[in-house]
């Protein structure tokens, strides 16, 4: 029931500019229109929606695409009790056309035209301003003039790094909230990067709008702009899924909850061919600022020439690999295609090079020289064997005929790993606390869990310290008293553990001052408690946060009993005795 009426509320801080009024004036002015729409799509060449992937190699190499969005909702006037009295924009549906250009293996230059096809909705009056109704007829958006010049690093490196800047000329009427009626510009600094299959991009900049006439209580105004995207990267590298999100916060309302529209969006580009692609995402509203929407859907086309494959020479003699016969030795050309790239057969006191395994890797760049295995790009596994197949070669394999991971401990890499590491009975699928031995449990979350135990930089602990109402003081009985045993005994067996921070937490009930006096004490009456059970004194300090530090919303007695706790965070700790 908490997840239905959770669900409830964001679907109505989704319907974009959520708005308490007060009452109508008898006589309303009429307001200019402005633009809403918060989707502003990637330059042509990206493969995320709003982010970057800094794809800006090649020099003259195009890119062109469109996006297609409908949202739902992105403009909404609200009554004090909620309900609906006006949908000035319901519904819109835009069709991003637009290109670029990359330049030098340095620059890109990008155009983006977006064609509102579909705006529907009513007029809304809020604060004496009506707000009038869009037009239907078909019209452009403000066209987007952007460059983007790298900094640093290369596509799919680790890090890459990018500075640029988008200019929108006021090329549409305000009529259909597609258009500011003046220019605007924002400057940018883009990264992005991959780590294996991980993709990431964040962007943060500055927007400058002349418009700065209050809306619904807030007002319109220059941003500072910000987004961050991270997923992964499957398909032999053909396709990019997972999250963005992105946003803006109007600067005289510094993250203002009417002045700070924030979108989530979960999409996916996929190449067909090695130049051809296609995406789709859906997206929603995340805050009460204006313009972000109840649902938005997307779906892209776009075209762009891929780059010619890198042909490698792995032994530097002028001839790629693909046509070298012997590609880990320097040689010279030859017409016979067997000899093609080999050494020269000279005279006897030359000798071939050396392949004592005679499994094709020369001794030079075998790492076992003396066992026949497969080549490898990594340089400490080219040309040794592994029987297993487990990635770990058999010279380094504690368990050389059966497949198993990795591990630090000589005696167990390469093997299958323990089904129950903690030997308490549950197995590590199943067990919350793999490395904890603790108890079976129904609730998943502490299966196999200790009472106390050390995860995340905290000592963590599954139930919670009572207190007596409106006390300090820790009620009595073997509840509490086995959940602060449980922590002792943490501290005992790890002495490494030199400063241990106990925090007090409340829920919102009362007053703040003595919700925050009330969380000191009880932090206080903890640290008291583990002092008189032996515990050093200068290993432990205490601290109260009150209400400020919520776990749960307080609008139901299960969060209220959340929120009031107490836990337990490791400040330093010295290197863990051997």
């Amino acid at each position: 029931m908490v997840a239905g009426r959770m669900r409830h509320r964001i679907l109505g801080l989704l319907a974009g500019a959520v708005v308490a009024t007060a009452a109508v004036d008898a006589e309303a002015q009429q307001a200019r229109g402005f633009a809403i729409n918060r989707f502003e799509p990637s330059a042509r060449g990206s493969e995320w929606f709003v982010l970057d992937t800094l794809d800006l190699r090649g020099n003259v190499r195009p890119a062109v695409g469109a996006v297609a969005e409908w949202a739902r909702n992105p403009l909404v006037i609200y009554n004090r009790d909620g309900s609906v009295r006006s949908r000035v924009v319901s519904d819109q549906f835009v069709v991003h056309l637009g290109g670029s250009v990359n330049l030098f293996d340095t620059l890109r230059l990008n155009l983006n035209v977006p064609l509102y096809a579909y705006t529907t909705g009513e007029s809304g009056t809020i604060n004496g301003v009506t707000y009038a109704a869009p037009t239907s007829n078909t019209t452009f958006g403000d066209i987007r003039l952007g460059g983007d010049v790298k900094l640093a690093g290369e596509y799919r490196s680790a890090f890459s790094l990018a500075a640029g800047v988008n200019l929108w000329i006021p090329t549409a009427t305000e009529g259909s909230y597609s258009s500011e009626g003046s220019a605007r510009f924002s400057p940018h600094l883009i990264a992005a990067g991959e780590v294996g299959v991980f993709v990431y991009s964040v962007r943060a900049g500055f927007m400058y709008r002349a418009r700065t006439e209050p809306y619904a209580g807030s007002e319109l105004g220059s941003e500072i702009t910000f987004g961050g995207a991270a997923g992964l990267r499957l398909l032999d590298g053909k396709m990019v899924v997972g999250p963005e999100l992105y946003g803006s916060t109007i600067g005289k309302d510094f993250f203002g909850r009417k002045a700070t529209p924030v979108e989530g969006l979960l999409g996916t580009h996929v190449h067909l061919t090695d130049s051809f692609r296609i995406a789709g995402g859906v997206a929603m509203g995340f805050t009460r600022g204006f313009g972000a929407p109840e649902t938005r859907l997307l779906f892209g086309l776009e075209w762009m020439p891929a780059m010619e494959k890198e042909r490698k020479d792995s032994d530097g003699d002028g001839i790629y690999d693909d046509d070298d016969a012997c590609p880990d030795v320097k040689g010279v050309a030859s017409k016979d295609p067997k000899k093609h790239g080999c050494p020269v057969e000279e005279e006897e006191e030359a000798p071939p090079p050396s392949d004592r395994d005679k499994d094709g890797i020369y001794d030079d760049r075998d790492a076992c020289p003396d066992d026949p295995g497969p080549k490898s790009s990594d340089p400490k596994k080219n040309g040794c064997p592994d029987r297993d197949g487990d990635g770990v070669i058999d010279k380094e394999d504690a368990c050389v005929d059966e497949p198993g991971v990795a591990s630090s401990d000589p005696k167990r890499n390469g093997c299958p790993e323990d089904p129950d590491r903690d030997k308490d009975g549950v197995p590590n699928e199943q067990d919350a606390c793999p490395d904890e031995p603790g108890k079976p449990d129904k609730d998943p979350r502490r299966n196999g869990c200790p009472q106390a135990f050390i995860k995340d930089g905290q000592i963590k602990i599954l139930d919670q310290v009572k207190f007596a109402t409106n006390s300090t003081a820790i009620v009595p009985g073997k509840d509490s008293e086995s959940i602060l045993e449980a922590v002792k005994t943490v501290l005992d067996k790890h002495p490494e553990i030199t400063k241990l921070r106990v925090e007090g937490h409340t829920d919102n009930r009362g007053k703040p001052a003595a919700n925050q006096k009330l969380s000191e004490g009880r932090a206080a009456s903890v640290v008291k408690w583990l002092v008189k059970k032996g515990i050093a004194a200068d290993r432990l300090t205490s601290k109260g946060y009150g209400q400020d530090r919520p776990m749960s919303e307080n609008t139901t007695e299960e969060g209220r009993r959340e929120n009031r706790r107490v836990e337990f965070h490791i400040e330093s700790q010295q290197e863990k005795p051997q």
